[in-house]
C-alpha cells in the first residue's frame, strides 16, 4: 500500500493545506485512538506541541478526535518532543502525540506519534492508521457514555527539567561555565535554560521569545549564525542550538565554530567507551553521516552501523542490536540510556560533562576528526520516478564504480519534500563536485523528459 500521509517522521505539511488540516488531525486522533483502545481501562493520550501558530488549531482538533474515540486527552502545551516521549511512559499513557514540524518554518506543522513504550510507531502501525483514515469514521466513534475527557496537565515542565538534569553525571556541575543557548523560539524556550541554570551554569539565552511565527526563524540549529554571534559577544564557553521541538542540537565552540552531530557522536562514543558505558562496541548513524566519522571509530576499535535516513530507523537498529548511542549528522542524537528518541538538551549535557571533567575547551573536545569532503545537492521533482530511468541508473552505477572504495554515494528521495537528494563524499573534493553535478544534471534531465 502506498503511504499517503506518513513520511519519515510522522505526518507533515503546510498548515491548513492537506494533509495538515484540522479535519485530518481530528480523524488521525479518532483512528489512533481506535487502534490503541485495548482492554477495559480508561485510555489516555498525552498531547504536546511546539510554539507554532497552527499548534492551537491542531491541538484542539486532535483532542476532539481522541475524545470522540473514547480516549482521555492530557494536554501538555508547548514542550519538547523528548518530553512527550518520556511523559507517555511516566503518565502510563496509551499514546503520545507531538504536534510539530521540528526544524521547519512556522508555516509547516506535523504530527509525531509515540506508543505506550515511548517509541515512535512502526511502519505497520502507520499503515493501519492510514487504512482507518480511508474508512468511514462512524464505526470508530465511542458510545455516548464512553466519550473521553480532556484536561491540561500542570507540572510537566518541572518533570522534564528534573529528567534532563539527572542525565548529567553526579560528579559534575556546570559551575564556572558560561553557556549560550538558542532555543529556536520553540518548544524548549522555558525548560532548557532553566535546567542549565539549576545545574550551576551562567546562562545566556536567545531564541526564547516565541510569537507563533518566529520558530526556527534565523535561529536554532538550522540557523546557528545568531548563536555564533552571541558566543563571541558574551565570551561564552559553549553555545547550544536546539531546533523547534528540541530533539536536535548543534554545538558552537568558544571560537564560534559549528560542531555537527557526527562530531558530537564521536565525542560521546569515545567518552562512553572509555567509561565502559558504550553498548554494541560502536554507534548507529544514517547513510548521511560522514566517512570521517566511520574512520575515526575504526581507529578506536569501534564500529559504525548505518541505516536509512530517519531517527526512527536509527532507533530500531539500536533496539534490535543493543546499541545505546545513535543519531544523525543533523544533530538528532539518541542516547537510549536516557530516552527513547532524540533529545538535544540531554545530548548537550554529555558534551558539557566531557568539558567539565577534562578541563579542556569545547574546541579541543569536539574536534575528533577531519570530515571527508561531502557535497549534497537536491533535485526538485513534481512527479514521476526519475530514479527508475535507465540513463539515471547507468550514471549512478558509473559514479559508484569511479568512487569504489575512495568514497560513498547516496541518492534517495526525501521523505518530507518533493526532492531527490544527491550526496557524495570522498578524499578528492574536485571529483566529488564533478560527480554530484553530473548526477544532478542527469536526474534533472530525466525529470524534464518525463
Amino acid at each position: 500500500m502506498t503511504r499517503r500521509y506518513f513520511g519519515t517522521d510522522g505526518i507533515r505539511g503546510k498548515s491548513n493545506i492537506f494533509p495538515m488540516t484540522p479535519d485530518l488531525a481530528m480523524r488521525v486522533g479518532i483512528a489512533v485512538g481506535t487502534i490503541f483502545r485495548r482492554g477495559t481501562h480508561r485510555h489516555r493520550v498525552v498531547i504536546g506541541k511546539d510554539t507554532r501558530l497552527s499548534g492551537y488549531m491542531l491541538e484542539n482538533a486532535m483532542v476532539a478526535g481522541f475524545t470522540a474515540a473514547g480516549v482521555d486527552a492530557f494536554v501538555l502545551g508547548p514542550i519538547p518532543t523528548p518530553a512527550v516521549a518520556m511523559l507517555t511512559r511516566s503518565l502510563r499513557a496509551d499514546i503520545g502525540v507531538m504536534i510539530s514540524a521540528s526544524h521547519n518554518p512556522y508555516e509547516d506543522n506535523g504530527i509525531k506519534l509515540f506508543g505506550p513504550d515511548g517509541y515512535k510507531l512502526s511502519d505497520e502501525l502507520e499503515r493501519q492508521i492510514e487504512e482507518l483514515l480511508e474508512q468511514d469514521i462512524g464505526s470508530q466513534l465511542a458510545k455516548s457514555d464512553d466519550i473521553g475527557r480532556a484536561k491540561r496537565i500542570d507540572g510537566v515542565h518541572d518533570r522534564y527539567i528534573e529528567h534532563a538534569k539527572r542525565t548529567l553525571p553526579r560528579d559534575v556541575t556546570l559551575k564556572g561555565l558560561r553557556v549560550a543557548i538558542d532555543c529556536a523560539n520553540g518548544a524548549a524556550y522555558k525548560v532548557a535554560p532553566a535546567a542549565l541554570w539549576e545545574l550551576g551554569a551562567d546562562v545566556v539565552t536567545i531564541g526564547n521569545e516565541p510569537n507563533g511565527t518566529n520558530i526556527n526563524l534565523d535561529c536554532g540549529s538550522t540557523h546557528p549564525s545568531a548563536l555564533q554571534k552571541k558566543v563571541h559577544e558574551v565570551r561564552a564557553d559553549i553555545g547550544i542550538a536546539l531546533d523547534g521541538d528540541a530533539d536536535r542540537v548543534i554545538i558552537v565552540d568558544e571560537t564560534g565554530t559549528i560542531i555537527d552531530g557526527d562530531q558530537l557522536m564521536a565525542v560521546i562514543a569515545e567518552s562512553w567507551a572509555s567509561d565502559q558505558l558504550l553498548k554494541g562496541n560502536g554507534i548507529v548513524a544514517t547513510v548521511m553521516s560522514n566517512l570521517g566519522l566511520e574512520r575515526f571509530l575504526e581507529d578506536k576499535g569501534l564500529s559504525l552501523a548505518r541505516t536509512k535516513v530517519g531517527d526512527r530507523y536509527v532507533v530500531e537498529h539500536m533496539r534490535q542490536h543493543n546499541f545505546n548511542v545513535g543519531g544523525e549528522q543533523s544533530g538528532h542524537l539518541v542516547l537510549s540510556d536516557f530516552g527513547t528518541t532524540g533529545d538535544g538538551l540531554v545530548a548537550a549535557m554529555q558534551i558539557l560533562a566531557c568539558v567539565k571533567r577534562t578541563g579542556r575547551t569545547v574546541s579541543e573536545i569536539c574536534h575528533r576528526f577531519d570530515p571527508v569532503p561531502q557535497l549534497l545537492r537536491n533535485v526538485r521533482i513534481s512527479g514521476g520516478k526519475p530514479l527508475e530511468d535507465s540513463r539515471v541508473q547507468q550514471a549512478i552505477a558509473d559514479a559508484e564504480s569511479e568512487l569504489a572504495r575512495k568514497g560513498r554515494l547516496v541518492i534517495r528521495p526525501s521523505g518530507t519534500e518533493p526532492l531527490i537528494r544527491v550526496m557524495a563524499e570522498g578524499d578528492d573534493r574536485g571529483q566529488i563536485e564533478r560527480i554530484v553535478n553530473d548526477l544532478v544534471g542527469v536526474i534533472g534531465g530525466a525529470r524534464d523528459a518525463a
